[in-house]
């Protein structure tokens, strides 16, 4: 089942480099990038109370709160500078380069979380890799 909402997720990362390409025109990335950041907190926690989760929140442990305060800045400073790229560059080019995050997610998952490096993901990796920098030359 994870791969269906894996594939909803790479549908709609696709769409937002198309939809953000158009909302652009005319207006600075960062403001953009606020704007859709509001979009987002809004349906982020319209989904967590209609599921009836926010009570859990007093669960969370100081790790819990850590590490997902570093993943909002991360998530916040790749919006900003994905922004910033599809201002500049075309969403051709832009949206497979950001791609990379992929291979850079499966080595830093093997250094830091210890997860198995299989020869099939690695070739995988090095494919998104080598893509990466034949479009950027």
């Amino acid at each position: 089942m994870w791969w269906i909402y894996a594939l909803l997720s790479a549908l709609f990362a696709a769409l937002v480099a198309i939809f953000a390409k158009l909302g652009m025109k005319g207006v600075d990335s960062d403001l953009a990038t606020a704007i859709r950041t509001v979009v987002i907190i809004i349906l982020a926690w319209a989904i967590a109370y209609s599921r009836g989760v926010t009570h859990n929140i007093y669960a969370l442990t100081k790790q819990n709160w850590i590490f997902l305060v570093l993943s909002g800045l991360a998530t916040g400073l790749s919006w900003i500078f994905y922004f910033r790229a599809l201002k500049l560059g075309k969403v051709a080019q832009v949206a497979p380069v950001d791609k990379l995050s992929v291979a850079l997610a499966i080595v830093l998952s093997v250094v830091f979380l210890g997860e198995a490096l299989t020869w099939k993901t690695a070739i995988g990796a090095g494919m998104i890799i080598a893509g990466t920098i034949v479009l950027i030359l």
